[in-house]
């Protein structure tokens, strides 16, 4: 197997009955999960994280950003205290921020920020000899399409490019590194149910459900990829490589939910990553599942049954990640 076709898992810490770290890296190696993504820097994980073998994406909290964006020593600092001290951690990328957006009332200030402070955060690892080995990013959401159907036609929204999409991806094209993106097929599955299949929202639809020129979609998850790379092209980012930095489907707590629509949607993921999109075909996916493990501090209700495990480590369902 394309050993960029391995399948992640995002660890989210938002509940408060959730195993100590040791523990969680205990239960991904057990199940063979190589890979992990953290939102933030969280430095018993990390520690926990030490001699693992599993590989990390570790994200920039949004409130450092603002920091990081004015200067190169500031970035090193940040560096220096979750990067460096922490030896013994195969940190893969390190992302700028998680879902920011120019539209989104919360995080809308310091958009403008993301694109200085990753290039600070590059900076600080080329001068700490790491250039080479940590990859940086942001994680947007597919809010930042303007269109995505059919995919072909998939473009960015105008008025967020000039200042905030634009300068990430000339960052990325420059460093040819990834942009990493949240792809989820529950909630346009929810939204319009009408035109959207549960068997196309699941990978399980027996035949083509769109065809777009000489490409055809089986399953909603391609289509939103690859209007993503369509938007990439537009946007002179041809050549930037795409990471599904969260996907997932929860398994109770709103319409279309069980413990096996969940099943359903992470078996089929982490088996269909492998063989890429019609527009990427044969080039595997790098995925990372959302969630590992149950937050029960997150709210709406849908917002706590995204894990692959209950907090008391036993799964929902059996599931393969090797």
């Amino acid at each position: 197997m394309h050993a960029d076709a391995q399948t992640g898992v995002c660890f989210g810490t938002l509940g408060d009955n959730l195993p100590p770290p040791r523990e969680v890296v205990a239960l991904c190696k057990q199940h063979k999960i190589q890979r992990m993504r953290l939102y933030n820097p969280n430095q018993a994980i990390l520690q926990a994280l030490r001699g693992s073998g599993i590989s990390v994406i570790v994200g920039v909290p949004n409130e450092d950003i603002q920091r990081i964006s004015q200067s190169v020593g500031a970035a090193q600092a940040w560096l220096q205290e979750n990067i460096l001290n922490n030896a013994g951690v195969d940190f893969r990328y390190i992302a700028v921020g998680n879902e920011i957006s120019p539209l989104d009332g919360g995080s809308a200030r310091i958009a403008p920020r993301v694109p200085p402070a990753m290039y600070n955060m590059k900076a600080a690892l080329n001068r700490a000899g790491l250039g080479h080995k940590i990859k940086v990013s942001t994680a947007l959401s597919t809010g930042i399409l303007a269109q995505s159907f059919p995919p072909s036609a998939g473009s960015f929204r105008p008025e967020i490019r000039p200042s905030f999409l634009d300068p990430i991806i000339k960052f990325l094209v420059n460093s040819q590194f990834p942009l990493l993106l949240n792809v989820y097929t529950y909630f346009p599955y929810i939204d319009n149910q009408k035109d959207i299949s549960l068997e196309y929202a699941t990978f399980t639809s027996p035949s083509v459900v769109v065809r777009d020129g000489p490409f055809q979609y089986k399953n909603l998850f391609d289509a939103i990829v690859d209007a993503t790379y369509a938007a990439l092209e537009k946007a002179g980012g041809a050549n930037v490589e795409i990471v599904v930095a969260e996907s997932g489907w929860p398994s109770a707590g709103g319409t279309a939910t069980s413990v096996d629509a969940a099943r359903i949607y992470n078996t089929n993921l982490i088996n269909h990553v492998r063989g890429g999109t019609p527009k990427r075909p044969g080039k595997p996916i790098e995925a990372y599942i959302f969630d590992l493990i149950d937050e029960d501090k997150k709210s709406p209700e849908i917002e706590k049954h995204w894990g692959l495990f209950y907090a008391n480590k036993q799964p929902k369902y059996p599931i393969t990640f090797a």
